[in-house]
């Protein structure tokens, strides 16, 4: 989140920056309702490169603004669909760079300032993603090995008896046991698939696998997440090698894309 502080008169806008890209249509921008209805979405150039900008209403696009939303899901969401369509639309049009949510100046005089400072940065990271596009993959597998049926120890006067007692925590142990090689097993899966992927791409990216709380799937466990940076040319490819893996491995393998390359664009 970039803001500055911003003139928050009735009649005041600040500059919203969505992306910045080498080449970008203004007639691809059409339409576009963005984050402000009644502002078209634009482009301000920043010498050889381009920025696509919006003027929003500075007082509702305050700190304080955007941490209301923040905490509003349905709101956050809203506006993160908006900014990702407008990137999205840019993208179309050749590599683009997006900015995070809310990235705000007081006005295009200062956009073109801050922006104008990063330009290397930028180039750079055009020539780095252009034609290229990200896909995610996701692996899940069964968060527990199978358990054979419970049987509690053979009691003998309502204690188990000495040698029962052995084998009940003898069980006990081999199960914990079973467990750990799963877990072990399941993670070896994930670098064998990371591993195979990673072949295919110009860059990748490993993400924080989502828990069992946020995929709501208290049975299977996420144990890869990641982001591969793939030429046109070799995207058959990785769906063709996500299918290979899929049925050799048995683990649930969910490939989407292709994607603006968000995690490759580096810190600008």
């Amino acid at each position: 989140m970039t803001m500055e502080q911003l003139d928050t008169s009735e009649s005041a806008t600040a500059t919203y920056v969505y992306a910045v890209g080498r080449r970008l249509d203004p007639a691809a921008l059409s339409g576009l309702t963005g984050l402000a209805e009644g502002f078209p979405v634009r482009t301000l150039p920043l010498g050889p490169l381009t920025a696509v900008v919006q003027h929003v209403p500075a007082a509702e696009f305050t700190q304080d603004a955007w941490q209301e939303r923040l905490s509003d899901r349905a709101e956050l969401e809203r506006c993160a669909r908006a900014h990702h369509e407008v990137v999205t639309a840019a993208a179309a049009c050749g590599p683009t760079v997006p900015l995070a949510l809310a990235t705000l100046y007081q006005g295009d005089e200062r956009a073109q300032q801050a922006l104008g400072a990063d330009r290397d940065r930028f180039a750079a990271a055009l020539a780095r993603i252009e034609g290229h596009a990200e896909w995610g993959v996701k692996v899940s597998l069964p968060a527990a090995a199978p358990e054979p049926p419970k049987s509690g120890p053979p009691r003998s006067g309502g204690r188990p008896s000495g040698g029962a007692g052995r084998a009940y925590l003898d069980r006990k142990r081999g199960l914990h046991q079973a467990r750990e090689q799963h877990h072990d097993r399941a993670l070896q899966t994930a670098e064998d698939i990371d591993a195979a992927l990673s072949r295919l791409a110009t860059a990748t990216r490993r993400l924080r696998p989502h828990t069992q709380e946020m995929t709501g799937e208290r049975h299977r466990l996420q144990v890869l997440n990641a982001a591969y940076l793939v030429t046109a040319e070799r995207e058959k490819e990785l769906l063709d090698a996500v299918a290979t893996l899929r049925h050799r491995t048995g683990a649930e393998v969910e490939v989407s894309g292709p994607w603006v390359p968000y995690s490759f664009v580096g810190e600008v």
